[in-house]
């Protein structure tokens, strides 16, 4: 299997799987995110970046539930964002049964803030079995026997909500 860079792409699109290792909400662990195919990527956020982000996002005025799907929502399209033009569908794993239409909102608005316009088709999501390679990369990453190829930070995190085109999160937007 190909890591993903910028040597390898090329003008066709393929499909990823993509899976959750540590739940975003879990501020105890760390969390991981990664997608598999043809080509792989992984990122990793720490529980203390995942704290510090919910600690700013409700001194916001986010809360419940939406505050968590936003913020993993925001997680796959860091995830995402440097591949997405080479991805022909992107099979996300079930994480938040019966959110998966505001986790798929959020994330185009997220594409649609830095000028990308995703086809709504071009997002489903699916169970994946442990047996995925995205589950092995997750885990594999989660459990320290896999380096991820990028450690999130807050910074990273909190740009995602200044520049979604949606009202959800005008407090936290770039003042123009």
């Amino acid at each position: 299997m190909k890591k993903f860079n910028k040597k390898n792409r090329n003008h066709s699109t393929y499909s990823v799987e993509v899976d959750q290792s540590g739940k975003i909400g879990d501020t105890r662990v760390n969390t991981v995110l990664a997608f598999s195919n043809s080509n792989k990527y992984s990122i990793e956020v720490t529980s203390q970046v995942k704290r510090k982000c919910l600690e700013t996002l409700r001194q916001n005025g986010k809360s419940g539930t939406t505050l968590y799907l936003e913020l993993f929502s925001s997680c796959l399209f860091l995830l995402l964002k440097d591949h997405i033009d080479n991805v022909g569908t992107v099979k996300i794993d079930i994480e938040y049964q019966g959110h998966n239409a505001k986790i798929k909102e959020h994330l185009i608005n997220l594409f649609l803030g830095v000028g990308k316009k995703i086809d709504k088709d071009k997002i489903e999501f699916i169970l994946i079995g442990k047996k995925s390679n995205a589950h092995l990369l997750a885990i594999g990453v989660y459990r320290g026997k896999i380096k991820p190829d990028k450690k999130i930070s807050f910074e990273d995190i909190i740009i995602t909500f200044r520049t979604t085109p949606k009202k959800t999160g005008d407090s936290l937007r770039r003042k123009s």
